[in-house]
């Protein structure tokens, strides 16, 4: 990718980012850690960091490392349990702890503790089936280093002793069970993603501009990308250039991605999913409770809708949140437009978008279900986890907008699918994240596999191999198979980022 234009007057960048997340900001600090002569520009529709799912009331906050989430332990058709994509997502989480945790080390990030909490991941469920697909759940886990410490409990006493909001006042002839692990975490993605962006901001040759979108691409044979930037308050656009130019903006990715016309794109559809939570507005029963506790998703339902209790550490405030309800709006992000869906349809993701929408009936009849709830059908879904709930306790809040993506699928037509994709021009010249959970958690792993596949010749260096493995101590190392070094990178972590033993 060796520029043709670098006149005075047209100035072309090394890297453009679009998106104010923390997709983005992982991407351009690991780039500057990696050579920090590299020059960045970055482009934010809306007038703040970190304004839409990263903010921490948009989204969860778990730490996703599966230790908790049920739908990434699916049980197989002779009973047995796979924990396959559960290491997967462990791993992942893992390396962000490590990349975070050399961010402290080096006065990056100076103070964990305004993003990043103790708190026990668990997993609760009742009825005799479920609690023995938890019990075999939790038999599978332990054979991986990634689950060392999972307790599983039966006992109703033990399982008050861990949280006392979910037992009191249950049915004692219903049959409980749950697991706990003690080493999860609550993050503040709003937060984190807001340090590192102001970090990145002051270093030389990064240039980032909030109030301005996005709204064209076009590229010459020179390689170079020209994106056309409107100024939001001053309506004047503009043409910036660029070698590479990575697409996170979230939900609005999809709409993006299709106007860059590589042929990569196409075939690609999304389906926004909202969502809200119930927001405790009690101290003394927030202070009751001291866990992530999550349930079995409803039939039907996105992961992103499976049920959960959870404590937060939201600006230096205890908070206790339940959800989430999910909804659905043609809006692609939370501050974006009605007319989001109908403006991503073109003729190569009809076809997808049709067939993913025939093969997932239960999943629309899900969310007009949700969209249709009264308070008291919200109170009784908060009940099953919170039996003495109080509704005047508890006030709706509207949490982020997601878009699940849809893809071309030779069998089925179209699929829907509820992780991430990441899209990649064949020559590596630009890059589109699309999807949702788990996201966040899994932000410097995304980034890692995007330098390396995008900038292969300078990855594949003695340089840049041994800064990945500063940054990242187990680089390239599968945690999975190694109990020694997922014991030393996770005691590193936990001794950096200032998390309980």
């Amino acid at each position: 990718m060796t520029p043709t234009d670098q006149s005075p007057a047209k100035p072309v960048s090394d890297v453009i980012v679009i998106g104010a997340g923390i997709m983005s900001a992982t991407l351009a600090v690991l780039l500057k850690s990696l050579d920090p002569n590299l020059t960045i520009a970055g482009y934010e529709r809306l007038d703040a960091v970190a304004a839409e799912s990263s903010d921490a009331w948009n989204n969860a906050g778990t730490g996703h490392s599966a230790f908790c989430e049920l739908n990434y332990t699916p049980e197989r058709p002779d009973g047995s349990i796979d924990i396959s994509k559960a290491d997967k997502i462990a791993e992942q989480f893992e390396l962000s702890k490590q990349f975070w945790a050399s961010l402290v080390q080096e006065g990056v990030l100076p103070d964990p503790a305004s993003f990043i909490q103790s708190i026990p991941h668990m997993s609760f469920v009742w009825g005799a089936a479920n609690v023995e697909y938890l019990r075999k759940r939790h038999a599978a886990l332990l054979h991986s280093p990634l689950f060392q410490g999972m307790e599983f409990s039966d006992d109703p006493a033990q399982i008050a002793a861990w949280v006392p909001l979910i037992m009191n006042g249950r049915d004692p002839a219903v049959p409980v069970a749950a697991t706990r692990m003690a080493i999860g975490t609550d993050v503040n993605f709003g937060a984190l993603t807001r340090t590192m962006s102001n970090y990145v901001k002051g270093l030389p040759g990064v240039d980032f501009n909030l109030g301005h979108e996005v709204e064209d691409f076009r590229r010459k044979d020179d390689g170079i990308w020209r994106l056309k930037v409107r100024n939001v308050a001053t309506d004047e656009s503009r043409i910036v250039r660029s070698r590479f130019v990575f697409i996170g903006a979230g939900g609005g990715t999809l709409p993006l991605l299709e106007k860059t016309g590589i042929p990569e794109a196409n075939g690609f559809g999304g389906f926004p999913v909202s969502g809200q939570w119930l927001k405790c507005q009690n101290p003394a029963v927030i202070a009751q409770h001291e866990a992530k506790v999550y349930g079995k998703p409803a039939v039907g339902s996105p992961p992103m809708s499976m049920p959960h209790l959870d404590t937060r550490q939201i600006n230096g405030r205890k908070e206790l949140l339940f959800g989430p309800y999910a909804g659905f709006s043609t809006k692609f992000l939370k501050k974006g437009s009605y007319t989001d869906l109908f403006r991503s349809i073109e003729l190569g993701n009809i076809r997808p978008l049709l067939y993913a929408g025939a093969r997932n009936l239960g999943l629309t009849r899900y969310l007009i279900g949700q969209v249709l709830q009264s308070p008291e059908d919200r109170t009784a879904a908060l009940r099953e986890y919170y039996p003495n709930a109080n509704p005047a306790d508890w006030q709706l809040e509207v949490a982020g907008q997601r878009v699940q993506v849809i893809k071309k699928d030779k069998k089925a037509g179209g699929v829907l699918e509820f992780g991430t994709e990441m899209v990649t021009a064949a020559d590596g010249s630009i890059a589109a994240l699309l999807g949702a959970s788990p996201g966040a958690s899994t932000a410097v792993a995304i980034m890692l596999d995007l330098v390396q596949k995008c900038f292969p010749d300078r990855a594949a260096t003695p340089a840049w191999q041994a800064r990945f493995r500063s940054l990242v101590p187990s680089f390239g190392q599968p945690l999975a198979d190694d109990p020694a070094l997922t014991a030393a990178v996770r005691e590193r972590s936990r001794h950096l980022l200032q998390l309980d033993a």
